[in-house]
């Protein structure tokens, strides 16, 4: 999935892999990344050649060791499942692998402590960095929702806010014509982008 929600400048990143399949059972990634394919089989616990929100789950720990949250698990789902079965085959579990370490590069990049979570000042550094300009109420606000005791924020949160942040900004963007940071929208709209239902 090329550019979407995805580090960088601009949150412009690369494709997947090009090459040719694997030996075994199923076919192996494009580009013969066979470390990645061998942690694919092992993730893949009914051995079907696909895996869901909650096998990734399964695979996935956060610098603290604690699991990946089943919110993200099911956003990089849906993220790279290409047609919708609900589950990711090996290729875009590449794509997904490939996902998550870029985002892990710039999530370490911000955990000057490296406590395996940021706080409010490196989360408030990494949203200017990436061009928000929001209130330190609002971040707060952000860390409380994710974790109410400490009010810092995993890998996996951190994942699933910029991503979210990233949509939702692209959707009002498109309804901010005139670029004044205000847009007329209609209650159902205004539904419809918070749960993701459209653009």
């Amino acid at each position: 999935m090329a550019g979407y929600g995805q580090p960088g400048q601009g949150y412009q990143g690369q494709g997947g892999y090009a090459g040719q399949q694997g030996q075994g059972g199923y076919g192996g990634p494009q580009g013969g990344n066979q470390l990645v394919f061998q942690w694919f089989q092992a993730v893949d616990v009914d051995r079907s050649g696909h895996i869901n929100a909650i096998e990734l789950q399964q695979a996935l720990v956060n610098g603290n060791m604690s699991k990946f949250s089943e919110e993200a698990c099911r956003m990089m789902i849906d993220l790279f499942d290409a047609n919708k079965s609900g589950t990711i085959d090996v290729n875009e579990f590449v794509q997904l692998f490939n996902y998550i370490n870029q985002w892990k590069g710039v999530f370490q990049g911000f955990d000057k402590d490296r406590s395996g979570s940021i706080d409010l000042n490196e989360f408030s550094q990494a949203l200017q960095q990436m061009q928000y300009r929001f209130s330190q109420t609002f971040v707060q606000n952000i860390l409380t929702k994710y974790d109410p005791k400490t009010c810092r924020l995993t890998l996996d949160n951190f994942i699933v806010v910029c991503f979210s942040l990233k949509r939702l900004t692209d959707s009002f963007k498109r309804r901010d014509r005139e670029m004044r940071g205000q847009a007329m929208m209609g209650y159902e709209d205004f539904v419809g982008l918070a749960l993701g239902a459209h653009q």
